[in-house]
């Protein structure tokens, strides 16, 4: 198989059948298009386009610099995830557009400190979030749960606020906790007391780390905040040793490759570093990150990976399943979940002809 190759349609159909796990996405990243017009126009917003399709190609931040650049388009989003109704539909869509795409599994995260500027509280912000999730969990089937962020460029009272509100609605669907937002120059550390909280409280933690800056984060993400996962982890060949760390000890990484070109921690797909990690062994999971920012489903994440990486859909079935087993949900489901993907792509790889490989 070659990089770079294209792909055909009946390679595309046999990736978006396979049962996939999204393990990190942000909810204000994740809007469809026309549901941002339509609550934008609701609440006398002006938008620079009028048909959905300009909408959402002018919303894929291609153009930015570095992290901090990408994050800033957030605003447009936030302006329309301020009531609970806005919240409730949004999260259910969600839902919705992941299950077509054959996402059986979906962990949602999302800073609630972000949407309290219309006079939400952040319980009200959790139960609108929480509310469409389910409704979107009842229409399809897809599992869901969620995962609180708290966002480095604060201080450090509000990353506890956020693992105090993680805690707190951990029966209503909270799997994990997680630091977020522009990484240089906003060392986890400051928020250890934090994720102290949060596992001293049996929670799982996630850390974004190794996008921003380098493997320092992702070091500081393990040994002093104990992550359990790394968001992104892109950066971490640069520490050999810290990188067999990562893999021995199946800490696994959330890869969104596209977003990581976006925001230029790496030149462009081919190079990034993720086949390197998966052919070491580690836990290595496939994500979008941002649907709308990154113009990306998980499918075509998936098919990225294979045209400009060389991945075979037999190694894309694997990392399938590493989502799966990376999972924040309890351990019986998780493993329910696990066997049933396992099965169905089994019987997927047996059916699939060879001419739906990557050319």
């Amino acid at each position: 198989m070659s990089n770079g190759g294209a792909v055909s349609e009946a390679f595309l159909e046999v990736v978006r059948r396979m049962p996939k796990a999204e393990l990190h996405c942000h909810l204000d990243g994740s809007l469809r298009a026309s549901t941002l017009l339509t609550l934008s126009d609701d609440r006398g917003l002006v938008l620079p386009h009028r048909d959905p399709r300009a909408l959402a190609r002018w919303m894929r931040v291609d153009d930015a610099h570095n992290l901090e650049e990408y994050l800033s388009r957030f605003e447009i989003t936030l302006a329309v995830m301020q009531s609970r109704e806005e919240l409730e539909r949004i999260a259910q869509e969600r839902v919705l557009d992941a299950a077509l795409d054959g996402v059986r599994y979906l962990e949602m995260r999302f800073c609630p400190a972000l949407h309290t500027r219309g006079g939400l509280s952040l319980d009200e912000v959790m139960q609108a979030v929480h509310q469409g999730l389910q409704r979107g969990e009842h229409d399809t089937g897809t599992v869901t749960r969620m995962i609180v962020c708290a966002l480095r460029s604060f201080p450090w009272p509000h990353s506890m606020e956020m693992a105090e509100l993680a805690v707190a609605h951990q029966e209503h669907g909270v799997v994990a906790f997680d630091l977020a937002g522009g990484e240089l120059g906003n060392p986890a550390h400051e928020h250890a007391a934090a994720f102290d909280y949060a596992r001293s409280h049996n929670l799982a933690v996630t850390v974004h780390a190794g996008e921003g800056d380098g493997p320092r984060s992702i070091h500081e993400a393990v040994h002093r905040c104990g992550a359990n996962r790394i968001g992104h982890g892109t950066r971490l060949r640069e520490d050999a040793s810290l990188e067999r760390y990562i893999v021995d000890r199946r800490i696994a990484l959330e890869v969104c490759p596209t977003s990581n070109v976006q925001t230029r921690v790496v030149g462009r797909f081919s190079e990034h570093p993720m086949k390197r990690y998966a052919e070491l062994g580690a836990l290595v999971t496939i994500n979008t990150d941002n649907t709308m920012m990154s113009g990306v489903t998980l499918t075509t994440e998936y098919v990225s990976c294979a045209q400009h990486l060389g991945l075979p859909l037999s190694t894309l079935g694997t990392l399938a399943l590493n989502a799966f087993d990376a999972a924040f949900l309890p351990y019986a489901p998780r493993v329910a979940l696990r066997d049933a993907a396992a099965q169905e792509i089994a019987q997927l790889l047996r059916d699939a002809p060879a001419l739906v490989e990557v050319a």
